[in-house]
């Protein structure tokens, strides 16, 4: 069994999308977001509030544990939907 965790920038409808596809996947033991543990220091009146920074697609971090065989599978599915929704992908590996 593989843990792969892909990190994508996106916002949330397209987060849940890569998660259901990649859960209809056959051999995919499991498959979430795993909670932003994060705090978020942005102050209402800070310098930086409301800049386009603040403003742009959020970051989800998924996790996925699979059959090894499938692991190359879910990373393609995964580059396949960044290009098709303009969002970015980045992989994670433990094995």
């Amino acid at each position: 069994m593989g843990l792969l965790r892909i990190d994508l920038t996106a916002g949330d409808e397209a987060a849940r999308e890569l998660i259901n596809l990649i859960g209809s996947i056959d051999g995919i033991d499991r498959v979430e977001e795993t909670a932003d543990l994060m705090p978020h220091m942005d102050d209402d009146d800070s310098s930086s509030a409301g800049l386009v920074d603040d403003e742009g697609p959020g970051i989800h971090q998924i996790e996925i544990e699979a059959r090894n065989d499938k692991l190359e599978l879910v990373r393609d599915t995964a580059m396949n939907f960044a290009r098709s929704r303009s969002v970015i992908v980045e992989f994670e590996e433990d094995e």
